[in-house]
């Protein structure tokens, strides 16, 4: 493919995002989870926890986050909120790769914790949420979360960008929770924040195509890769730049561009 000019390449870009941006997208990815609940809370609670465990095999994925909202009697506001210790140890057999009983009891209990504290989710990113970037607010997100007693093994499940992550999976959730529904992708349930503070959920895939198309030099998918990204992004759509998400996994999944 030749090498496009920045017009050449918004016109590819947003052609692609909308070819991908549609209803039957659902079919094959975890963001078909929250679309299976109306109440806001549900939605950002089944959301976060199947972007949590949004790595490896796609079909492991739905499987394995079907199964997880069945524990939670497909009611996980509820169950977060009058859960007992009885029903954290029917949690006991749920292990998806390296997220076990362990960090699913402790994601249950911290959860009833921030929405004791702060009533939802949205509250407390917006608390923290920087103009034009929200990885400030996830750092923050993370250090309450992991304020109470727990094991050190279930910290890796939630990123730090602080630490040079490019929190992919939770990215992709906070892209679920605030980009418009009109596409029927995305749920579009938070209306505190915007799209223009979102960045691309940076992944082996969309990483991949990004360097193809030039708008990535740096190697690795870290923190500073998707800074860089984002600012690239940006230059094509200052307010919705992750709208490009759709277009560099889209490429990178279904066209092994």
């Amino acid at each position: 493919m030749k090498k496009l000019n920045k017009t050449e390449l918004k016109e590819f870009l947003d052609e692609k995002a909308t070819f991908y941006e549609q209803p039957k997208f659902i079919e094959t990815d975890p963001v078909q989870i929250p679309h299976l609940f109306t109440e806001k809370k549900d939605i950002e609670i089944s959301g976060f926890l199947t972007a949590t465990i949004s790595w490896g095999n796609r079909k492991s994925i739905l499987n394995n986050a079907h199964r997880l909202m069945n524990l939670l009697g497909n009611s996980p506001h509820d169950f977060i909120m009058s859960h007992t210790e009885n029903d954290l140890q029917s949690l006991e057999g749920f292990v998806h790769r390296t997220f076990n009983h362990i960090d699913l009891s402790y994601f249950i209990t911290a959860l009833h914790y921030l929405y004791t504290k702060f009533d939802d989710m949205e509250s407390f990113f917006k608390q923290f949420a920087s103009e034009n970037t929200l990885q400030n607010a996830i750092h923050e997100f993370k250090k309450e979360f992991f304020s109470l007693p727990h094991q050190s093994r279930t910290e890796k499940h939630i990123s730090d960008p602080h630490k040079n992550s490019a929190a992919k999976r939770i990215n992709m959730f906070l892209r679920w929770m605030i980009r418009d529904a009109k596409a029927g992708v995305d749920l579009g349930i938070w209306n505190k924040l915007s799209s223009s503070q979102l960045s691309c959920p940076l992944d082996v895939h969309s990483g991949n195509v990004a360097r193809k198309l030039g708008l990535l030099k740096r190697k690795q998918n870290d923190g500073k890769a998707l800074l860089q990204l984002d600012t690239k992004l940006r230059t094509l759509d200052p307010m919705d730049p992750v709208k490009y998400d759709y277009a560099l996994f889209g490429l990178g999944v279904f066209e092994k561009f």
